[in-house]
């Protein structure tokens, strides 16, 4: 069998494992105070181009939207998100289960544009019984999106001024981060995401960790006191440790930027693969993720020997199928996946 469903199905980079197994016997406080996580937290400061930012670790990604999304709000209010948003489809209600709503608004190949935030706030307040709503209180965004695809400097600047405007605080869940740093052509940065969010996480468990979020809040005020916050959702590991060698290690050397560059370069090379072999996609590949219109009997074969994600049923018969690549992915997978086809 090939593995393509996902971008997670590793372990860790192995540098990891070397630094957590030459580190085993230590004695280091814990709760993420420990000498570890303080280096972890400046290189990624200094990533960001943020020296004063608070820097957290949590274990996963549903954990800190809910984390994250609980301490922005107040009890009244909801987060405003695209239909295809994770905390919207795919995290068994975590959101709503913390007493949050979900505002879903309509996407355009999975992104927020200004232009319908703009317009879903200016109605919002129109409504002259909007006292009786449930008032959207932040804005929540992924990079890269559901579908693959990728925010432009402009495009997350004109979010950010439409939130700016309105008040509310922007949030850039980064569970696939680094792979939308390293695709190709993108003129989006840490530190512009630092500049324009008023917090986002970096992805650890898809992007090489054997798991970790590391959110970063660049200017403390939309998120006081989080560390509380993140205890009382039960998000605080004890042995804190283990998040800050991995951050460490990860933004140590490029390492981040290295690996996700690789997972990108491994997309690239089967998109130009399956692009020779005639098929088309749903998505124009960006990053690590693609998304590919694939006759459902020619599906059904394929899944006999390779694993990928379902996307949607189309009614021209023909489904698309998620195939993604990760930090580990070798060209001899990519290969046998090209004779497979």
């Amino acid at each position: 069998m090939q593995y393509f469903d996902c971008d997670y199905l590793e372990g860790a980079h192995p540098a990891i494992l070397e630094r957590l197994t030459a580190t085993n016997s230590e004695k280091t406080p814990g709760y993420t105070t420990d000498a570890y996580c303080e280096e972890a937290r400046h290189k990624i400061r200094t990533a960001c181009g943020c020296p004063d930012a608070e820097v957290h670790f949590l274990v996963g990604g549903t954990q800190t939207n809910a984390t994250v999304i609980d301490a922005l709000l107040r009890p009244h209010e909801g987060v405003a998100a695209v239909e295809s948003a994770h905390i919207n489809q795919h995290e068994a209600g975590a959101i709503e289960a913390g007493g949050h709503k979900v505002l879903a608004l309509p996407h355009r190949d999975g992104k927020l544009y200004a232009d319908t935030l703009k317009s879903y706030l200016r109605d919002f307040y129109a409504d002259e019984t909007y006292l009786h709503m449930v008032r959207p209180g932040m804005v929540y965004i992924s990079h890269p999106t559901e579908y693959g695809t990728l925010y432009t400097r402009a495009e997350l600047e004109a979010i950010a001024g439409v939130c700016r405007e309105y008040g509310i605080p922007l949030y850039l869940d980064g569970a696939r981060l680094g792979y939308g740093l390293a695709a190709y052509g993108t003129d989006v940065t840490l530190p512009v995401i630092a500049s324009l969010c008023d917090v986002f996480y970096i992805g650890g468990t898809k992007v090489g960790a054997l798991f970790g979020e590391a959110v970063v809040i660049p200017r403390p005020e939309p998120a006081r006191q989080f560390f509380s916050i993140v205890k009382q959702h039960g998000a605080l590991l004890a042995k804190g440790r283990l998040l800050g060698i991995q951050f460490d290690t990860l933004f140590t050397d490029d390492l981040y930027w290295k690996i996700s560059r690789h997972a990108v370069d491994m997309a690239m090379l089967l998109s130009r693969i399956l692009t020779a072999k005639g098929y088309e996609f749903r998505f124009s590949p960006q990053t690590n993720q693609l998304f590919v219109l694939v006759d459902e009997r020619k599906a059904e074969e394929l899944r006999r020997r390779v694993t990928f994600s379902l996307w949607e049923r189309r009614d021209d018969g023909r489904v698309v199928i998620r195939l993604a690549t990760s930090w580990a992915t070798k060209e001899e997978d990519v290969r046998v996946l090209e004779t497979l086809l």
